[in-house]
């Protein structure tokens, strides 16, 4: 008797051991998959999952995974295609309005010197203003088409924000002051120094900072916090929660925004994402705010 009960415990523990083992091998599997699915929705390859597990169930599910990874590096792949297209179409439409735009302002020039009506003058001027609105909207096309495919040619190199920042403030001093808009601006006494292109960053604080121009009711304040947050405030009481919520939209103004293009933060937004930033905009007590913040 005690034989036979002998015999029921090993073989009780036998299969304790194997189900142990099973789950080991099934947890272990499961966790290869999901590294494995992570890094590839990461990372720009043509490697599937590859599991080491015999179980069908997970070879099943790990099949099923990489079919869904293949539609997905299709579609990924058909994005690129289409988005480099639509850069390239954007690109050499904005230039070919250059010439004829650059034409028509010329020669509105040279009309507005001969003799006219005071009928038509002001319909000259209407025209000159419409006419500069155009070529405004096409500079600005250009310089996001060029922004949005050759910022991988740009060399990034360690720089302090404070310094950026003054330069930036200093090139719309006159423009500042013409709006009578005194900036106050708060930074540590230390660098706050991150590896970052130039250019690119003193084009997200001039777009601000031109943003701020556009809504300001005469103030802005920014502050540079050693963490590497920048936060640009003032009182903007023509917008609302919902205009705030949509400034950083492609082609999107204000219609208190005069010859606004709705480029100027979209261009922000994307050179910050770009150089791994993030920037995001709350509006409170109508107070407009942007905040960017750039990780070591």
């Amino acid at each position: 008797m005690e034989l036979w009960l002998w015999a029921l415990i090993g073989l009780l523990a036998l299969i304790i051991l194997c189900l142990v083992i099973k789950i080991y091998l099934l947890r272990k599997s499961a966790k290869e998959i999901r590294e494995a699915f992570a890094d590839r929705l990461m990372t720009e390859t043509n490697t599937l999952i590859d599991l080491s597990s015999r179980d069908k169930a997970l070879r099943q599910l790990a099949d099923s995974m990489n079919d869904q990874l293949r539609q997905l590096r299709k579609d990924r792949l058909r994005f690129q295609q289409g988005d480099l297209e639509l850069k390239e179409a954007i690109t050499n439409i904005s230039h070919d309005l250059r010439t004829p735009l650059t034409a028509i302002c010329g020669y509105l020039e040279l009309l507005k010197r001969e003799e006219t009506t005071d009928a038509a003058a002001r319909y000259l001027d209407v025209i000159e203003n419409r006419t500069q609105v155009l070529k405004q909207l096409t500079e600005e096309l250009f310089r996001y088409s060029i922004a949005a495919s050759a910022f991988d040619d740009m060399a990034c190199e360690e720089i302090a924000l404070n310094d950026v920042l003054e330069e930036s403030v200093s090139v719309y001093y006159a423009a500042l002051k013409g709006c009578q808009i005194c900036p106050q601006i708060s930074m540590p006494k230390q660098k706050v120094r991150r590896t970052l292109n130039k250019n690119a960053l003193s084009r997200i604080f001039g777009n601000i900072v031109s943003n701020a121009i556009k809504y300001s009711n005469g103030d802005l304040q920014i502050v540079l916090q050693e963490t590497g947050e920048l936060v640009f405030s003032n009182h903007a009481s023509a917008l609302d929660e919902i205009q705030v919520g949509k400034m950083f939209d492609r082609f999107y103004t204000v219609e208190t925004a005069n010859k606004s293009t709705g480029l100027g933060l979209a261009i922000a937004k994307m050179l910050t994402e770009q150089m791994n930033g993030s920037i995001r905009a709350v509006y409170q007590d109508n107070i407009l705010s942007i905040f960017i913040f750039f990780p070591k």
